[in-house]
């Protein structure tokens, strides 16, 4: 009987796995140079003296329109010497602009009302969020903004992880794979997630959906904004596979901020729609049946937990290719261990409890 089980869900494993292949192959028009939309970027930072120049100097060296491009920074109340730090940096770049997060927005908290502050002065047609620890590409906003013919709403970019070793390395793949499965189901106009360090949206889509004041609060508040423009149930939102869109973000440093920032998607992941729960079900239980390979070990079992295996492997190998960073597969064992432990724990611990620390604040 637990052979069958396993046997189902992993028949629904690998059904689905071909519904993200099919999304995330598909291709989208683009515009010519000439064409680009005004864009603004905003990066909400807080704490963040470790990474912020990073993420500065990646920013400056970006092409794009001088006339077309603006970047806000927001400082979202650092106690650390962030906010110095952008102002030094920043000083005598007219593209460049620092604000402080004073202003409370509605009800709004934390980085959601920081990202609010920035939207509120944003001057460009294209609103490109990344994060403070995060590098982009000289061609990433280029790159995101030429997608954006005239009914489309928000485009996506795929987000790795700065992969040096084992830890770093699962974490890398990790955020590719759970981009997968967020560009394949926006692709096929069945969106489930996305992740807010490579996101971009039509300021006008953004205020006819209410702006972040008029959504419920989140810990995701990347995910809220994405129903809410997909509910406009008038424009396209996509998700494309480029390399020259990519972003690299910083891995977090030990198991404790990595239990932290794993606790905090899942809560927000709780408000996905009804679709998105067979595909975290499918992944529970096609991961809890290899964790039980061991339990129930037979010729049989152990040919299903290969399966298992090479399914995921074939997923991630094509879009690691295309993406430029096949390299960090050699982490991808690493990452099986990881992603079969945390998938089968996190159920778990947001049962007993859903209390979320980020960023030094704690939210219920």
């Amino acid at each position: 009987m637990p052979e069958v089980i396993f046997l189902i869900a992993l028949c629904g494993y690998f059904i689905q796995s071909i519904l993200f292949v099919i999304g995330i192959k598909k291709r989208f028009p683009q515009l010519n140079a000439n064409q680009l939309p005004s864009a603004t970027i905003i990066v909400a930072a807080r704490n963040e003296e470790a990474n912020i120049l990073r993420c500065l100097k990646s920013l400056d060296n970006l092409k794009y329109p001088e006339d077309k491009l603006e970047i806000i920074i927001v400082d979202d109340k650092s106690i650390d010497s962030t906010g110095e730090l952008i102002e030094t940096y920043i000083s005598g770049k007219p593209k460049f602009k620092k604000i402080e997060a004073k202003k409370e927005i509605g009800r709004l908290k934390g980085k959601t009302n920081a990202l609010a502050n920035g939207i509120d002065i944003a001057k460009g047609e294209i609103i490109l969020t990344t994060d403070a620890d995060c590098e982009v590409s000289p061609q990433w906003a280029t790159t995101i903004a030429s997608y954006y013919q005239n009914d489309v709403a928000i485009v996506n970019g795929f987000t790795t992880q700065s992969a040096f070793g084992g830890f770093s390395g699962m974490q890398a793949i990790d955020f590719v794979y759970l981009l997968i499965a967020a560009s394949g189901t926006i692709n096929i106009n069945k969106p489930i997630s996305c992740i807010g360090n490579n996101m971009s949206y039509r300021k006008s889509a953004y205020l006819e959906a209410g702006g972040y004041e008029s959504l419920p609060f989140s810990v995701t508040e990347d995910f809220n904004l994405l129903q809410a423009i997909y509910k406009l149930n008038k424009y396209k939102l996509i998700f494309p596979l480029d390399k020259n869109a990519l972003i690299i973000s910083q891995p977090c440093r030990n198991l404790k901020e990595l239990y932290k920032q794993k606790k905090r998607w899942s809560v927000g992941g709780l408000a996905v729609p009804l679709r998105g729960y067979p595909i975290m079900a499918l992944g529970f239980l096609a991961n809890l049946g290899l964790l039980l390979t061991p339990l129930f070990f037979s010729p049989v079992w152990l040919y299903l937990a290969v399966f298992k295996i090479t399914v995921d492997y074939l997923l991630l190998y094509p879009v690691h290719k295309a993406l430029g960073i096949q390299r960090n597969l050699k982490y991808f064992f690493n990452f099986q261990l990881y992603y079969i432990i945390y998938v089968v724990l996190i159920p778990f611990v947001i049962a007993i409890s859903r209390k979320v620390v980020w960023k030094e604040r704690e939210y219920s």
